[in-house]
């Protein structure tokens, strides 16, 4: 059996699995927010519950939404920012008594996707997360690529690039950069275009509900939407050129999407020919904490 936990700001949840990837038990619990040990026994306490359950005893594998720094061992860049400079597994490990595999939530998307999803069979896979925020995590053959640094796939960080002149230099983000795609290519910043040009703060349906009625501002903020996200994927193109892309996340459900970006990203890659998929995640919102417990693979 494999364990996979997904600590999010807002939930802690967990899942077991067979070895043929069949879900045995599931069970959610609220974040104790900005308390770390609170954290540490709720995962404790899903292990345990877990495993009662089903019997069985399981690996275990986490998804945070940050990273261990391969020089010091301690969390870092996560915006649950509680855990940042904590040594995660080693406090899990003298929790559980068992070691513990941690990466990226978006990083697990990714195996989860590539193990047996949108991207099952291929040999690479960047995954997206268009959410409340936007990242994105690297498969290569099943596996997460972490990096030398512990920054595979921090997309998110990078500008939005091939910016107009209209949109130099962008918005401020909590990364420290203007105009980075996390604030520009997330739900929460498609959202906040809207915002901009109208006053009224929307959700993404009503804001899409709009377009499809002809709305031209909302028409206007989704294809400007259309454009930074397509060229941010471009430039993954390019530069990593991928067997694939899934999308998960919120914004991930709009399915124009999929008929819009490969034209929005056509006039920024750098070949002949273009015909990598973009594909929605299979496993939607259970992806983070499938991935998880695809970290024993």
């Amino acid at each position: 059996m494999r364990l996979g936990i997904d600590w999010g700001g807002t939930k802690i949840e967990i899942i077991a699995l067979s070895d043929a990837g069949a879900e045995m038990f599931r069970q959610r619990l609220d974040t104790p927010r900005d308390d770390y040990d609170g954290c540490l026994h709720a995962v404790r306490h899903l292990v345990e519950a877990a495993e009662q359950a089903t019997a069985e005893t399981g690996t275990l594998g986490l998804g945070i939404p940050g990273s261990l720094s391969p020089k010091t061992g301690l969390v870092k860049n996560a915006n649950s920012t509680w855990m940042n400079g904590k040594p995660l597994d080693k406090d899990l490990q003298a929790v559980l008594g068992r070691p513990v595999r941690i990466q990226n939530d978006a990083n697990c998307l990714a195996v989860s996707e590539a193990t047996d999803g949108a991207g099952a069979g291929e040999h690479v896979v960047h995954a997206i997360i268009i959410g409340t925020g936007c990242g994105s995590g690297i498969a290569i053959d099943g596996k997460a690529h972490l990096g030398a640094n512990g920054i595979g796939g921090e997309w998110g960080a990078i500008t939005v690039p091939w910016l107009t002149a209209e949109e130099f230099p962008g918005p401020d983000s909590w990364i420290g950069h203007k105009g980075v795609i996390d604030r520009w290519c997330s739900g929460t910043g498609f959202q906040l275009d809207y915002k901009d040009r109208t006053g009224h703060l929307l959700k993404g349906h009503e804001i899409m509900a709009l377009k499809r009625t002809g709305d031209a501002t909302a028409v206007s903020v989704y294809e400007a939407y259309v454009s930074r996200l397509g060229r941010s994927l471009a430039m993954s193109a390019n530069l990593l050129d991928p067997d694939v892309f899934v999308l998960g996340g919120g914004m991930s459900n709009i399915d124009e999407l999929y008929d819009d970006l490969p034209a929005a990203m056509l006039p920024f890659i750098f070949s002949d020919t273009f015909e990598t998929p973009i594909r929605k995640a299979v496993h939607g919102d259970s992806s983070g904490v499938r991935g998880a417990a695809w970290l024993w693979g």
